[in-house]
């Protein structure tokens, strides 16, 4: 049977409809690609708990006399950030500040000998607050501030008191003895029979243990210093921290 003219234009049309359905049907849209980008941070530039407001506030007389004689032992300077952390507990700072002023102000140790020591505790613990306060003080005693004084107590290497002769630039042999002594101390906690008499045989029996004491002193600042960020200088250097 022969189909009409008509019945053939129909499926012509049909025919042609659904192949432009088929050519204009929305694609499937290929999987998403999602791609992430790790986010740095800016590392903090305060310390890592607040500041005790400044005059401290105060609950009883007891807490006030702890401020009066943290106060008067800084005087003429005022408050230091590290007073203003450590005020958090008054009885911590009370004890702190009665040690560090025994070991600043009570100790028969040549100033130079004793801000090299705690200058060279900050170069090993990165405690540049610490630097930035007593790197100047070493200067102030007679230290150079060029590569044959602070320059070789801001290097980064161990600092071994054999190699005297080659490493210790302008520094003396007390001197030189005294950055060593800390050196190992600071890095080891054990200090080896030879550094240890090489500076027995040049200080006496009580400056070998204010040295001592002074280098202990300064690693416990340091280490409060560093951990809390007190004064903002995490991150920095010897060099950033101007003097």
């Amino acid at each position: 049977m022969s189909l009409s003219p008509r019945h053939h234009l129909r499926s012509s049309l049909q025919h042609r409809l659904s192949l432009y359905l088929r050519l204009t049907r929305p694609q499937p849209s290929p999987p998403l690609l999602i791609t992430t980008r790790s986010l740095t941070t800016t590392p903090t530039t305060k310390m890592r708990l607040p500041y005790v407001p400044n005059p401290p506030p105060t609950s009883s007389e007891a807490e006030q006399a702890i401020v009066d004689r943290i106060t008067a032992r800084r005087a003429p300077r005022p408050l230091q950030p590290l007073d203003l952390a450590l005020l958090h507990s008054p009885p911590v700072a009370d004890g702190w500040n009665s040690f560090l002023g025994a070991i600043r102000t009570q100790t028969i140790l040549p100033a130079d000998e004793r801000e090299l020591a705690i200058s060279r505790v900050a170069v090993c613990n990165g405690a540049w607050y610490e630097w930035h306060h007593h790197a100047p003080l070493a200067v102030q005693a007679g230290v150079s501030e060029g590569e044959d004084g602070l320059g070789v107590v801001k290097r980064q290497e161990p600092l071994l008191i054999e190699e005297g002769e080659t490493k210790r630039g302008g520094l003396n042999e007390r001197q030189w003895a005294a950055v060593c002594f800390t050196d190992e101390m600071t890095r080891n906690v054990k200090v080896r029979d030879g550094t240890f008499e090489k500076v027995r045989g040049l200080f006496s029996e009580r400056e070998v243990v204010e040295l001592t004491a002074i280098i202990a002193c300064y690693n416990c600042v340091s280490r409060f210093l560093v951990a809390l960020d007190v004064g903002e200088r995490n991150g920095t250097g010897p060099d950033d921290a101007a003097h």
